[in-house]
């Protein structure tokens, strides 16, 4: 089968698929924030505060990558 040098379904295909893989991540991290986070306020302690923390530290890396902002500047 011969294959012309520019064909680029595959990855397209695959860019597609992970996008929409994110797509589906951040909608369920949203989701979870309008919720915040399943935490009630009566029983909130500095574990969540914790928890919290380390997700906007692995987001914040994601976006600084994303952006080149951060230690990801140019």
């Amino acid at each position: 089968m011969t294959r012309r040098a520019n064909d680029n379904s595959k990855a397209v295909d695959a860019f597609l698929a992970t996008k929409a893989e994110i797509d589906n991540i951040l909608a369920r991290l949203t989701a979870l924030s309008e919720d915040h986070f399943e935490t009630d306020p009566d029983e909130l302690h500095w574990g969540h505060v914790g928890t919290l923390n380390h997700y906007r530290d692995r987001l914040r890396e994601i976006s600084d990558a994303a952006f080149k902002e951060g230690e990801y500047a140019e």
